[in-house]
């Protein structure tokens, strides 16, 4: 007897359900995955999982998709290079001077870090850790979860996400920026100390702590130029409050602002990297708005399709 639609759905659920317990005991004991690859392969199970019970074309269309985010992904990675390849040369100096003239002189990571940073932990600097690291999880979450549920809504934040990415690239390509923990090292500031990951050892997180050390193995340390730590904090919280009453909106705003200070204590951007970010996601908004507007592309209730 075929199973029927209400026992498929159950199944699905249910290995959903061992899917996020195994998912949450990996990050306990292997740390936030942040390689694209482990990404990318975290993701295929879920698509895998959702795509139990459906029809052939479901499952075709679903791994079609995947298979789009790993076309953006990888050509998000290769071209964050590309800036070698030209020869430009890194810029140490000019988001310094900009920080310095908006700051009335001041910079602001060494300012801050002056102010702040003890040699023991403090409890700001384990919320600094935490915050740093949703850029990790919140970006990643709707380009799973939205499309087990609405493959519209799925297909609008994904422009979303890929047009933020392309643009800050194409930034990175042609003004390489030093981050002010680099650019210290190299004498342009007072001292900037990196201290991310700080506060996932007060926690007695190690794992966390070596995803840090993972990422700053792979990245590119001169990508500084927009943040897309900071953008990736405003475009994840004006998508989950896009629908939301005003007064929900506007204080969701303390993720992004907090992120963008964590970022600048932290030694990981400049104050005006920060804003860039910001900036970068609401072009990359406005463009994928005019673009739906004229295909005559609505945005879709959040029906579920489990």
């Amino acid at each position: 007897m075929p199973a029927t639609s209400g026992s498929r759905t159950d199944l699905r659920r249910a290995l959903l359900g061992v899917y996020a317990a195994v998912f949450f005991w990996s990050l306990i004991t292997y740390g936030i995955p942040v390689d694209r690859i482990a990404v990318l392969l975290w993701m295929f199970a879920a698509f895998a999982i959702s795509s139990v019970g459906r029809s052939r074309d479901e499952v075709r269309l679903m791994m079609r998709d995947w298979a789009v985010l790993v076309i953006i992904y990888m050509i998000y990675d290769y071209s964050r290079g590309t800036a070698d390849q030209f020869g430009i040369g890194v810029n140490y100096t000019i988001p310094r001077n900009i920080d310095r003239f908006v700051f009335f002189g001041r910079d602001p990571n060494v300012w801050l870090q002056s102010w702040l940073l003890h040699n023991d932990v403090r409890w700001y600097d384990v919320a600094g850790s935490i915050i740093y690291m949703m850029h990790f999880v919140l970006p990643v979450v709707p380009l799973a979860m939205l499309r087990m549920r609405n493959r519209s809504e799925w297909l609008r934040y994904v422009r979303r996400f890929s047009l933020t990415l392309y643009i800050a690239v194409a930034s990175f390509i042609v003004f390489p920026t030093a981050p002010p923990w680099m650019a210290a090292e190299k004498g342009y500031t007072k001292p900037v100390y990196r201290i991310t990951g700080r506060g996932w050892w007060e926690l007695h997180l190690k794992t966390v702590s070596k995803t840090l050390d993972r990422g700053a193995a792979v990245l590119n340390s001169v990508a500084a130029m927009p943040s897309l730590h900071a953008g990736m904090a405003l475009l994840v919280t004006l998508w989950f409050t896009r629908r939301a009453p005003k007064w929900v909106r506007v204080v969701s705003m303390a993720y992004p602002l907090a992120m963008a200070f964590t970022l600048i204590y932290f030694g990981e951007h400049w104050a005006i990297d920060t804003m860039m970010g910001w900036v970068t996601v609401l072009v990359a908004w406005r463009i994928a708005d005019v673009w739906e507007k004229r295909r005559g592309i609505t945005a879709s209730s959040d029906q579920l399709s489990n």
